[in-house]
């Protein structure tokens, strides 16, 4: 990645993370990503209406967190609908649990009581240019903490966001992504703020983090709770993916978002430009990029192009870690 490109490296010290998640079966791995990477603390998560509705995206980031080994994170639960339209949710991809539906038994602990708004204002405010912000579902959360404060986002060291297709190639509708479609007046108003952001659409995913046969395959011979844990809560989407999207196995959006957070240097190619939400019902949800000679300053770099091997070494190294399923079965059945 050009070093000149505006996005930050990797910190030298502590990488500090807040992630604001819809939490469903790729976003749980995302989270497992997080748990797992050295020198990574995460400071909160919040959860937003999305891929589920709120009381499932926030039971979900707490099972993954705990399956994580970070049981600790605490877990703040936000907006439960877009700011001006009925929440649609993505269930009939993910299973109507969010995790493929595979019988996960309950957290053992519950969320905090603070709203997640108020928590990603407090954290902001409290410590500037401290803090990286990841974003795995809509932006709902963000663009009603950004209506209290217009200066959120230049509050963090910076902002990531699984958000858009760059190439107007869309998962849930022709030319739309699933996460700028749900609330397409809350990414709006995210990329109107100005700040040091960045997208990792759809199309990034489609092209480099697609685990196909094989991938599954090595996936499952870890033989480990997390490996089998993040194979298993993919089945409905595999499902989905083989019948809509025609990819060759499941996609992984949230996870290689949050692996370019991570680790920026997988990033191979960015695009700065500026680009707009359609807020109209023919076009709901599609980013419009400006690619004009003439066009408006830039507000948003756009991943292109990650190495895909190096992503995929992230999530396999991830998943290597924690119990051996057999061992964990086991232990459950001399109960």
């Amino acid at each position: 990645m050009n070093p000149d490109d505006g996005t930050p490296g990797r910190a030298a010290g502590p990488l500090r993370l807040v992630i604001d998640t819809d939490t469903a079966s790729d976003d749980a791995v995302a989270l497992l990503l997080a748990c797992a990477e050295p020198m990574t603390e995460i400071e909160a998560v919040t959860t937003v209406a999305g891929n589920v509705p709120l009381d499932l995206a926030t039971r979900n980031a707490l099972i993954a967190l705990d399956i994580g080994g970070r049981g600790d994170v605490p877990v703040y639960p936000g907006c439960e609908r877009p700011l001006r339209r009925p929440l649609e949710t993505a269930q009939h991809v993910h299973g109507a649990d969010g995790m493929g539906d595979v019988g996960l038994p309950d957290p053992v602990r519950s969320a905090q009581s603070a709203h997640a708004v108020e928590r990603l204002l407090e954290l902001a405010h409290s410590r500037p240019g401290e803090l990286t912000l990841v974003t795995l579902g809509p932006l709902t959360n963000i663009a009603a903490a950004l209506v209290r404060d217009r200066d959120l986002l230049r509050r963090f060291r910076h902002v990531y966001s699984m958000a858009g297709a760059a190439d107007a190639h869309g998962n849930v509708s022709p030319v739309a992504e699933f996460n700028v479609w749900a609330d397409p007046e809350a990414a709006a108003i995210v990329l109107d703020a100005g700040g040091p952001i960045t997208f990792v659409g759809w199309d990034v995913s489609r092209r480099y983090a697609v685990m196909d046969a094989d991938d599954q395959a090595r996936l499952l011979a870890m033989g480990t709770v997390r490996a089998d844990f993040a194979h298993r809560i993919n089945r409905s989407v595999a499902e989905w993916a083989a019948t809509v999207t025609g990819l060759k196995g499941y996609d992984l959006p949230d996870p290689v978002a949050m692996a370019v957070a991570l680790r920026p240097e997988i990033t191979r190619q960015i695009e700065r430009v500026h680009a707009t939400v359609a807020v109209g019902d023919e076009a709901r949800g599609a980013l419009l990029v400006d690619r004009r000679a003439n066009a408006p300053t830039a507000n948003v770099d756009l991943v292109r192009v990650v190495d895909s091997a190096a992503f995929k070494e992230m999530l396999f190294s991830a998943c290597a870690e924690g119990a051996h399923l057999a061992d964990t079965l086991a232990r459950e059945a001399g109960r």
